[in-house]
């Protein structure tokens, strides 16, 4: 998901799809030890899923406290 596309949602909506983020790299992490993940390049993507959606995060915390 883009920036953009992020900076549209409310807080509580990212602090969702930040959950459901979180939970799948986790899911990702477990088999990649189990050496049962297939599709390797989910975890970069992912991780980097989770930064962008932090970063949208911390920018609307901080125009709401002004």
């Amino acid at each position: 998901m883009k920036a953009s596309e992020l900076v549209k949602k409310s807080q509580p909506e990212l602090i969702e799809e930040l959950n459901a983020l979180q939970k799948e790299n986790f899911l990702l992490r477990m088999s990649k030890g189990a050496r049962t993940l297939k599709r390797t390049h989910m975890l970069r993507s992912v991780k980097k899923s989770i930064a962008r959606l932090k970063t949208v995060l911390g920018q609307k915390q901080v125009e709401a406290n002004g």
